[in-house]
């Protein structure tokens, strides 16, 4: 399989089943997102920056609801995780999570997520191989509490998203603090991620895509 970054919270899943693309968004956000072909888009909450499907080439089906979807042998969970919002202090932040079955690994998107899930949903994710979380803040997780999480759900393989990147219209916290948060010191990006059942990393690793524009 192979794992593709365009910024932000959007993700291209290249593999034998067909392609997955993440919260795909609009130009507001102050990037330009790459003509890209999907048989499955999902979404994790409607706002611009996560929803612009109309951006995306194929004939392709929409997960933007919890439930449990089946497409090419590809096993989506969708996974409603809403929290708070931050900023206002009401319920009224909504995020789905999904969690993806795909060449016999198991893939976690986060999506938005603003709030370090309680024992029960953690459960409710299964054992994730792939973790794409935001970092950065904002209406998500920050590096603190996204360190918090993944020392929940140990997965093999941390992808952090949702971070401060040159041009975005918003400005998020850098990748750095959560790397910190991680322990990690050294910020060498990959193009993207190749990876296998059977090369999966015996401890948690955290690799740091760069964004394909």
């Amino acid at each position: 399989m192979d794992i593709t970054w365009y910024g932000h919270a959007c993700f291209r899943l290249k593999g034998r089943q067909g392609v997955i693309v993440t919260d795909p968004y609009d130009k507001s956000l102050g990037l330009s997102l790459p003509s890209i072909k999907a048989d499955i888009v999902t979404v994790s909450h409607d706002t611009p920056h996560h929803n612009n499907v109309a951006g995306i080439k194929g004939d392709f089906k929409v997960i933007d609801s919890p439930g449990e979807f089946e497409i090419n042998d590809i096993f989506v969970t969708s996974i409603n995780m809403a929290a708070p919002n931050k900023s206002k202090g009401k319920n009224d932040h909504k995020n789905n999570i999904f969690v993806i079955y795909m060449e016999d690994i198991t893939l976690c998107h986060l999506g938005d997520l603003s709030h370090v899930p309680n024992q029960s949903q953690v459960e409710d994710m299964d054992n994730i191989d792939v973790l794409m979380i935001p970092v950065g803040g904002k209406q998500a997780l920050n590096a603190a509490e996204a360190a918090e999480v993944i020392s929940l759900i140990e997965p093999y393989v941390v992808i952090p998203m949702h971070y401060d990147l040159p041009n975005l219209t918003t400005k998020f916290e850098p990748v750095g603090k959560f790397l910190k948060e991680m322990g990690i010191s050294k910020d060498e990006t990959v193009d993207s991620l190749k990876i296998s059942k059977t090369t999966l990393p015996e401890e948690t690793q955290v690799v740091l895509l760069e964004p394909k524009q």
